[in-house]
C-alpha cells in the first residue's frame, strides 16, 4: 500500500514549490486507501462541504475566511474534524489566517507556506501525489521500448527472453528493464513500467552474464520507463502445437494488470523462427488494430465475400 508522509511532500517539493513549514506533525501520512476508500479529492482550493486531503488557500480563500465571524470560522474549521484533511498549504506566500494555524496547531495538521501560485502549485502536486501514491506491482520479464510502444517480454525460464531482448536493442529499440519490472497504475487506465535501481542498465543473458546496455549500446538503447501497451508472451510448443494458440484468433486475448486488460500476443519459439522480426510485427499489427485495420477480420470478411460470389454464381 503506497503512502506519502508530510516530511516527504515537503522535501521532495521544496525547492520547485518554494516551501517553508509553519506547523503540524511531519509524520502524519496519508496512503492510497485513504484516498480511495473517500470521496475526498486528492487536492483543491479550501473546501468546507467537499474537504480535500490537501487544502489550498490563495488570496480568494483566506479573503473570504477574514470576513467571517470569529464564530462562523471557527464552526467552519471544526466541520473538518471529522475527516481532517493531510495538510494545509498557503499558496502565493499568503498571510496565513490565526485561526487556521491554531486549528492546524491543535489537530496536528501540517501547515505549509509555497511561493507558488495556487494554479501552479496544484497541478505540480496533482501528477507528484498521482505517481506517488499509484497502486503497484512487480512482473517477471523484460521490458522494451518496441516502435515507441511498451512491450512486456514473458515467458518460461529458459525460454530466451533476455537473447530476443538483445536482438531487439541491436535492431534500435530501448530497454527499460530486465527480470523486475515495477509498474504503476499513474492513471485510470495507464501503467507506467520503470526499472528498479538496482537494475538500471542491466541485461543479464546466459553464457554472457550481466551485460551493461547503457555502455555498450549507447544512451539511447535505454529508456527511464515506458507505458505498457503490449504483453508478448514467449511460449515453448508442447509436442508440434502450443496449446490454447488459434491459428485465426478473432478476438484479441489480454493479461490482467492492476485491474486493467493488457493486450496480449503468444508466439511460438521454435528454432529457426525470427522472434525479433515476429514482435516488431506483433506491435505494428497492434497499432494498425488502434487504428481500426484488422488484418483477420479483412482476411475472413474477403474469404466470406469469395463464397457468397461463388455461390451466387452457381445458382
Amino acid at each position: 500500500m503506497p503512502q506519502i508522509s508530510a516530511a516527504q511532500l515537503f522535501q521532495d517539493n521544496c525547492d520547485r514549490l518554494v516551501f517553508s513549514w509553519i506547523t503540524g506533525e511531519a509524520n502524519r501520512s496519508m496512503s492510497s486507501d485513504d484516498i480511495n476508500s473517500s470521496t475526498k479529492g486528492v487536492i483543491g482550493h479550501l473546501n468546507f462541504i467537499h474537504p480535500n486531503w490537501v487544502q489550498v488557500l490563495d488570496g480568494a480563500e483566506i479573503q473570504y475566511l477574514s470576513k467571517l465571524d470569529p464564530s462562523s470560522l471557527r464552526q467552519s474549521l471544526q466541520s473538518l474534524s471529522v475527516n481532517p484533511p493531510f495538510c494545509f498549504i498557503i499558496a502565493g506566500n499568503g498571510v496565513v489566517p490565526p485561526a487556521v494555524q491554531a486549528f492546524a496547531e491543535e489537530k496536528q495538521i501540517p501547515l505549509i507556506r509555497s511561493a507558488q501560485s495556487s494554479l501552479q502549485l496544484m497541478n505540480i502536486l496533482r501528477v507528484y501525489l498521482s505517481k506517488v501514491l499509484a497502486e503497484s506491482t512487480n512482473l517477471h520479464g523484460v521490458f522494451l521500448d518496441v516502435l515507441g510502444m511498451g512491450v512486456l517480454l514473458t515467458g518460461e525460464s529458459g525460454v530466451g527472453k533476455s537473447e530476443l531482448a538483445l536482438e531487439l536493442i541491436s535492431r534500435g529499440h530501448g530497454l527499460v528493464a530486465d527480470d523486475s519490472v515495477e509498474f504503476y497504475q499513474i492513471a485510470p487506465e495507464t501503467l507506467e513500467g520503470r526499472c528498479p535501481p538496482l537494475l538500471k542498465d542491466f541485461l543479464e543473458v546466459r553464457g554472457l552474464g550481466v551485460l551493461n546496455i547503457r555502455t555498450i549500446f549507447g544512451e539511447t538503447a535505454v529508456r527511464p520507463k515506458m507505458n505498457l501497451k503490449l504483453i508478448a508472451h514467449l511460449e515453448k510448443p508442447k509436442g508440434s502445437h502450443v496449446p490454447g494458440l488459434e491459428r485465426l484468433p478473432l478476438g484479441a486475448s489480454s493479461e490482467n494488470v492492476l485491474g486493467l486488460k493488457i493486450r496480449k500476443v503468444t508466439i511460438p519459439v521454435a528454432e529457426g523462427r525470427n522472434l525479433a522480426v515476429l514482435v516488431e510485427a506483433a506491435v505494428r499489427n497492434y497499432i494498425l488494430q488502434l487504428r481500426g485495420i484488422d488484418s483477420t477480420k479483412e482476411f475472413i470478411q474477403r474469404h466470406e465475400q469469395m463464397m457468397d460470389n461463388q455461390a451466387g454464381g452457381k445458382q
